[in-house]
């Protein structure tokens, strides 16, 4: 059976990012032009010769994201279950070779989590947990889901990779959407990022997608961790397994975010940097290349940088979230796996999303883009 690894295999990672790269001002142009847009496009507007056009990308993708969305944006929290991982991830405070106390949420303590995001209006929760198959598998996660599925609206999960016919069950109890992300495309820096556990499996993580697409899952969320390799590259592969699934199994939904490297226990620091300006770019070419796909942000970014960046593309964000297992109300003192960066409350997170009926204008230099009230 075809996945999309038969068409990763194609492509050479070194041969990508000099594509990108030799990108021309006139690609760009035409890029910006279009209105109906290719990989090849996608690639001009990621390029370093996209730059002096950033402000105009940002004005397009406004504009396609009030077109398409409208002034709705989706505010979702995140619940940790569990520390517990049986891989060795070098960026991850809960890699198992991390000497951190180890938790799993019990059922009584995850509907007190439950109260807690409830009493803050969320309707839509995304549950996550360490890789480890013994303590936190399809039984515990599959538990879960039947648990809490009466209380919101959708439930996600951000969880180790499972099996076709186990995504079918979990979709069977109430499964709406699973974020997987493939961390990095570059196959020989994620074996040195993964170097023990079933995630360093390479191949069987990237073709989880497929597994999900056939299992017929309602949405499938990608993305690359930034800082592990060049942000270029990992965000053309992710647009190409994006076009890909779309095509494949059309009936799903697509969202892609975009996490860069954050402080943890552990402390990797970033191979390739991305700057604010960078992310900004990319965000902008993904709403240009795509109208549909949903964009997410998430509190690894901070305050300034959330409250700018909505009104180019973004359509999901979480609020006040907690990375460390039972952290809103049972054990807000267990460890996290990153350092959140934006910690405003789910309040001011809505105050400021209700005044957001806003243009961009695009001024160069970091942190000064700034938005204007019609």
């Amino acid at each position: 059976m075809d996945t999309f690894k038969d068409i990763f295999d194609q492509y050479n990672w070194g041969q990508t990012l000099s594509s990108i790269f030799s990108k021309t001002e006139n690609d760009v142009i035409s890029a910006l032009t279009k209105t109906k847009r290719d990989l090849e496009d996608f690639k001009a507007l990621i390029s370093p010769a996209a730059k002096p056009y950033l402000e105009q990308m940002a004005q397009m993708s406004n504009q396609i994201t009030k077109k398409r969305f409208g002034n709705t944006i989706h505010m979702y929290a995140p619940m940790y279950l569990s520390n517990e991982c049986q891989n060795i991830c070098t960026y991850c405070g809960f890699s198992m070779i991390n000497k951190i106390p180890r938790r799993t949420l019990t059922d009584e303590e995850i509907l007190k989590e439950v109260g807690f995001l409830k009493s803050k209006g969320y309707d839509h929760i995304l549950l996550v947990t360490g890789e480890a198959n013994k303590t936190v598998g399809v039984d515990y996660i599959n538990n879960t889901i039947r648990l809490i599925q009466t209380k919101f609206a959708n439930i996600t999960i951000e969880v180790q990779p499972l099996d076709q016919l186990d995504y079918e069950m979990l979709i069977g109890n109430g499964l709406y959407a699973v974020l997987v992300y493939q961390e990095t495309y570059h196959k020989g820096e994620y074996k040195k990022h993964h170097p023990k556990g079933r995630k360093s499996n390479f191949d069987y993580r990237l073709e989880t997608p497929d597994r999900l697409g056939r299992a017929g899952i309602h949405k499938i969320g990608l993305g690359a961790l930034f800082g592990l390799e060049d942000w270029r590259a990992d965000s053309f592969f992710t647009a190409l397994h994006l076009l890909y699934l779309q095509k494949t199994y059309w009936k799903t939904k697509y969202s892609i975010s975009f996490p860069r490297l954050r402080p943890h226990s552990g402390g990797l620091e970033p191979k390739v940097a991305m700057t604010d300006s960078d992310l900004v770019q990319l965000i902008c070419a993904f709403r240009i290349l795509d109208e549909d796909v949903e964009l997410s942000m998430s509190t690894r970014e901070s305050e300034l940088f959330r409250e700018h960046i909505v009104n180019l593309g973004i359509t999901s964000i979480s609020a006040a979230s907690k990375t460390n297992p039972g952290g809103y109300v049972v054990d807000p003192q267990s460890l996290e796996q990153f350092e959140i960066s934006d910690e405003r409350s789910t309040e001011e997170i809505v105050k400021m999303l209700k005044n957001k009926d806003l243009d961009v204008v695009w001024k160069d230099g970091a942190y000064n883009w700034q938005f204007t009230n019609h």
